[in-house]
């Protein structure tokens, strides 16, 4: 890897497992200081020590992102341990899948406070930070496909996901004089929750076997391992990455994509307004052939028995 962050220092929310350990990981293989964020201490600190084994410098702080206290908390780790503060990744998350007449209040308000006012509390913090400290910085958001077209059973997750993309489109418009720039990654993983997807038990079988997953997995479904998406959160945390703020970038196996920002498909006019039978006639005429899509649609994933069977 070219890009060297030596020097700077990264908070990773929610990295002591999975996508965001892998975060963690190859922020500290480039040259950052890294706090590593959990409310499990045991995985935050098997992170640590990944780390530290690697060479690498790194601290933990215990504690679940939402409350303002615990953003507070990790930028001051980062300014104690490392001297100041660079780059803030986004990534912790719970779900409650559920659908929307089974969902309780719980449910919901459990999946907002960690994924949206979670990401909401700690780039706050990072943001009054690295304004003071005046020399730019780095916010890299979490967002994932289901906020981006929906996803059955995740009403509270596929509404957060989408308020974060949200949030770092004006996010970048609000930090973009004091040289920090917004993004969101959009990424796609083989992880313990893939795992509990039927569709991918055999894959996710064969990828803890360290066995090679086929094109049709990496590219059309965009499924590797964590550490194919890290090196996006790695270039979007460097200097490289000046000139790129307010996007939503989607990574996965051998994919790499840009989500576009919604637009009008369809636009007509009627002088005086419209009434309920001009739109029923103009819905026929002008918009019916745009009608969107809802949900993520992935192709068929038609694989041999091996090496893939459990």
């Amino acid at each position: 890897m070219s890009i060297d962050l030596t020097g700077k220092s990264a908070i990773v929310t929610g990295s002591g497992q999975g996508l965001g350990r892998a975060y963690a990981r190859a922020l500290a293989a480039a040259g950052a200081g890294v706090v590593v964020n959990d409310v499990n201490g045991d995985a935050a600190q098997e992170t640590v020590d990944a780390i530290v084994a690697g060479g690498g410098r790194a601290v933990a702080v215990i504690a679940p992102v939402g409350p303002a206290e615990t953003a507070d908390a990790l930028v001051a780790a980062a300014v104690e341990a490392f001297g100041g503060l660079d780059v803030l990744v986004t990534n912790a998350g719970v779900l409650r899948d559920r659908v929307l007449w089974k969902t309780t209040d719980d449910d919901f308000d459990t999946v907002i406070a960690t994924h949206l006012r979670g990401t909401f509390t700690c780039a706050r913090a990072a943001a009054v930070h690295l304004r003071e400290q005046g020399r730019g910085g780095r916010i890299v958001l979490v967002g994932s496909p289901a906020g981006q077209h929906g996803n059955f059973g995740q009403t509270s997750y596929a509404a957060a996901k989408a308020g974060i993309v949200a949030m770092a489109r004006t996010w970048s418009l609000e930090l973009a004089r004091a040289g920090i720039t917004v993004n969101a990654v959009v990424p796609t993983a083989i992880t313990a929750m893939t795992a509990t997807i039927p569709l991918y038990a055999g894959v996710a079988a064969a990828y803890s076997r360290g066995e090679p997953l086929p094109q049709v997995v990496r590219q059309e479904h965009a499924l590797g391992g964590p550490e194919d998406v890290a090196p996006l959160v790695v270039w979007l945390a460097s200097d490289a990455s000046a000139a790129v703020t307010g996007q939503a970038i989607g990574i996965g196996g051998d994919k790499l994509s840009l989500y576009t920002v919604p637009r009008e498909v369809g636009v007509t006019f009627r002088e005086g307004g419209w009434d309920a039978d001009a739109i029923d006639e103009a819905w026929e005429t002008t918009f019916a052939s745009y009608l969107q899509p809802s949900g993520i649609a992935l192709p068929p994933l038609d694989l041999p028995a091996e090496p893939l069977a459990t």
